[in-house]
Formats: structure tokens, sequence, C-alpha cells
């Protein structure tokens, strides 16, 4: 199983009045490191991948530590955690590269693909499903303890079709 690595610089502006990385920028680095992973798969114009259109269905984020301005960047490592008929869950760790064991965040977040011209989600193709896999790590701990983040016990094969698209419209 492979991981994702997304080096993110941190900016000025990603401090709060209390000095260290609003809670609100954490979502955007999650954003970043999430775009660059699926967008790996989108070979060009026509292609029915990723870049078609995603949307995120749910995020959930535990806040370890506090991060204050620097100028090394951070690492956001990313992996797959489920692979469902028309969603998949990506687990991320925001950490350091020179302490590995200092652990900013650990999120997770739901994304369901979208067919943007018809203006619903749809199904994952084989060739997305094919590249998921080899990201795909369903015993490591996403948020909160839970090996799959929110919804651990749905689907434990992670190949079903318990399907997470139908709330993605709300998103």
């Amino acid at each position: 199983m492979a991981r994702h690595l997304y080096r993110c610089p941190l900016r000025w502006s990603d401090m709060d009045a209390f000095g260290h990385v609003n809670n609100v920028v954490f979502l955007r680095y999650l954003e970043e490191a999430r775009i660059d992973f699926m967008f790996r798969l989108a070979p060009g114009d026509g292609s029915p991948s990723f870049s078609g259109g995603s949307v995120v269905a749910r995020h959930e984020i535990d806040y370890k530590r506090p991060l204050v301005h620097r100028h090394t960047p951070v690492t956001v490592e990313s992996w797959v955690t489920k692979i469902n008929a028309a969603s998949l869950t990506i687990a991320y760790e925001i950490k350091d590269d020179e302490y590995a064991d200092e652990v900013y965040v650990r999120a997770s977040t739901v994304v369901v693909p979208y067919d943007l011209a018809a203006g619903r989600p749809r199904r994952i193709t084989e060739e997305e499903r094919s590249f998921l896999l080899k990201y795909l790590d369903d015993d490591h701990t996403g948020t909160a303890g839970k090996p799959d983040g929110p919804d651990n016990t749905d689907n434990p094969d992670n190949t079903g079709n318990d399907d997470d698209s139908k709330d993605a419209l709300a998103a």
C-alpha cells in the first residue's frame, strides 16, 4: 500500500490571532493534498477520471497539536480507507518531515465522483478503482481511532454498494 505525500508550505496568512495555523486553514491543506492526489489519475482531456468532477460529502478532523509558522513545509500523507460504488474515503495525517511522530492533524474526507454535465453523482470507474486500490489501507486509523473514519462498520470489505453519494448533493 502506497501513501501519497504532499509537501505543503506554510503561509504567513495561515496564522490566526493566537499565533498558530487557524483550524479552517487545515481544510485548505487537506484540499491541496487531495487535489494533488486525485488529479495524478487524470491523463488529459476526455478522460473519465476524477478530473471530470468530484464533490466532498463529509470532512472529519481531529486536531492533535498546534502548528506555528516556520519556513519548512509540513507533509500531508494521504491514503484511501474505503472504496464504495460511488464514493471513497481518504484519510490524512499532517506531520513534520523531521519528527515523523509529531502529528498535527488526523482527518478523513468522503469524496463522491460527480458528473458536472448531468448534475449528479456517478459511479467510480474501473480505471479509478484500479488507481485507488494502490493506496487502500483499510486497517490504518484515519480519525478518532476508527479504521475507516466516521462510517467504519457500513462495508467491511470496502468494495460494496453502500453509497455516500446521496448526501453529496447537500454538501
